[in-house]
């Protein structure tokens, strides 16, 4: 007699669509066996997809199948079609040879076939092929699903961090999360700063409580799904590209764009802020003298207490004591003091550009009322031909509605026209230079943070310590016009005259252009 191993499977999602039933299976096999008078060795019950072979319990089957002897070996492997088998017509060729080269035979018995005819095996191919078919058209049919939905706006999967899914009446869409919202937000604040590198932003996040692994992090700061946007994949032919969601947005898109541009470094490369302490807050704006590299600086323990050096990592040798180089870079700071006389010639400038605006501004006004004026004419002289019936009342009224829209659209222009202010500048201005006049004193009481800022606001640039002075770096563009004024300009003027030629002759340097400095102010 023979004996046979009893193999039943069903997936999760067959058993709940079709109607496949375990216990179904296993009374048609056993019956079969009990007809044939076939021996049941062994039922093995598989609760998995059939399209790979790596499934748990089948891997069972191989092992006992290659270790049984006796009446334990089985000869035959049953089971109710071939798609419980493989719904992989090439897997399902190569496990056929496989258990035929261990002498057992697979059988089906809905589907019975005598695989040492020739002819059965087409028979065979079709039994593989058809269920092959049609796990490939259920995921052609799902992925087309879900490509339309995507194309609708509609997210179908879990809600990203900051939203969370909601079903109602049957329908499925996501919502925001207020509390995981508001820490998106803070992110992308912090993030449009400029201040913190990304791995400094998520270790502060961290520390307040929202643990992100950095994947998740990275993918949060790039994600245009907290903007309202959902991206569509690329598929065959068509190139992937966002559509507006039906989900509300996180952040605008302003602010999202500003990260995204700092992040792609398509704006000013602005300093990583690094922590340090109040002796050593030059850490990361020094650069050698000798190699060109970066200095940085550590503390040496004395007998009583420490002492601090920014020095070099390289071979080079560069070290030098951070008090000493504070001390030297305050005096530094004093050169950038105004001389009297500065802050006259920027009022005389910052009046000249407002002049000379509200000059053009009133030149343009006026020709506005003109060309009111014209339009008028026009509707005058079409009334007259109406009233001599040279054009019928047809064209009058065409021509009566081109120049109503127009002498609408030019009131509007010399309604919203206003003459330019000072708006505050001048407030602003003599701040600055009251800032200016300081920056050493302002360093001195200022925090570590402070300092840093200041420092970096006023050197775009790392600066390079010679032993007792610094090697002049480029400096902020508004520094640096002061700066030139500081070079014996400024105190060529006693008493500034409000004249443009006489002004620029004082002011400027010889080459210099003084639409410049009026830009920059």
């Amino acid at each position: 007699m023979k004996r046979a191993l009893l193999y039943i499977r069903v997936s999760t999602d067959e058993q709940a669509d079709k109607g496949y039933s375990q216990r179904n299976q296993e009374e048609m096999l056993l019956k079969y066996c009990n007809s044939n008078e076939i021996i049941v060795n062994e039922i093995i019950f598989e609760d998995f997809s059939a399209k790979t072979f790596f499934r748990p319990e089948w891997a069972k089957i191989l092992n006992t199948l290659c270790n049984a002897k006796g009446p334990s070996k089985s000869d035959l492997v049953l089971f109710t079609k071939w798609d419980r088998f493989s719904r992989n017509a090439g897997d399902a060729y190569m496990m056929i040879n496989q258990l035929r080269d261990l002498g057992v035979e697979p059988q089906a018995i809905d589907q019975p076939l005598d695989l040492s005819v020739p002819e059965n095996k087409m028979m065979l191919a079709f039994y593989l092929a058809a269920p092959e078919v049609e796990n490939d058209r259920r995921a052609l049919n799902v992925i087309q699903g879900m490509r339309r939905g995507l194309k609708e706006g509609r997210w179908m999967w879990k809600a990203p961090y900051g939203y969370k899914n909601l079903t109602e009446n049957g329908r499925a869409r996501i919502i925001i999360n207020e509390q995981e919202a508001k820490v998106v937000q803070m992110i992308y604040e912090m993030m449009s700063e400029g201040t913190y590198s990304t791995d400094q932003v998520l270790l502060m996040v961290r520390q307040r409580g929202n643990y992100f692994k950095r994947t998740m992090f990275r993918n949060l700061v790039r994600n245009k799904f907290y903007i309202g946007k959902i991206l569509v994949p690329a598929y065959k032919d068509e190139s992937e590209y966002y559509v507006q969601g039906q989900h509300d947005p996180i952040l605008s898109e302003e602010l999202f764009n500003q990260v995204q541009d700092l992040l792609d470094l398509r704006k000013r490369k602005r300093r990583t802020h690094i922590v340090c302490k109040d002796e050593i807050y030059l850490r990361g704006f020094l650069s050698c003298p000798k190699c060109g590299g970066n200095l940085t600086a550590s503390a040496s323990k004395g007998k009583t207490k420490y002492y601090h050096y920014y020095h070099c990592n390289s071979k080079c040798g560069v070290r030098f004591r951070a008090d000493d180089v504070n001390k030297c870079f305050s005096k530094e700071l004093r050169k950038f003091i105004p001389k009297p006389g500065v802050k006259e010639i920027y009022n005389l400038i910052l009046d000249d550009v407002l002049n000379s605006a509200n000059k053009s501004s009133k030149a343009f006004k006026k020709d506005i009322i003109n060309q009111i004026d014209k339009e008028h004419q026009k509707l005058s002289k079409a009334r007259d031909l109406l009233l001599t019936e040279k054009i019928d009342d047809l064209e009058y009224k065409e021509l009566k509605t081109i120049c109503e829209n127009k002498i609408t659209a030019l009131e509007a222009q010399r309604t919203n026209f206003e003459p330019h202010q000072d708006n505050g500048i001048t407030k602003v201005l003599e701040k600055a230079l009251d800032h200016a006049s300081r920056l050493d004193l302002i360093l001195e009481n200022a925090e570590t943070d402070q300092r840093r800022k200041l420092v970096s606001s006023i050197y775009p640039e790392n600066i390079a310590f010679l032993g007792n002075t610094f090697r002049t770096p480029r400096v902020n563009e508004v520094l640096n016009l002061i700066y030139l004024i500081n070079n014996g300009l400024a105190s060529k003027i006693k008493s500034p005259k409000p004249h443009n030629k006489t002004l620029d002759a004082l002011v400027y340097p010889e080459g210099f252009e003084p639409s410049t400095l009026r830009a920059e102010i």
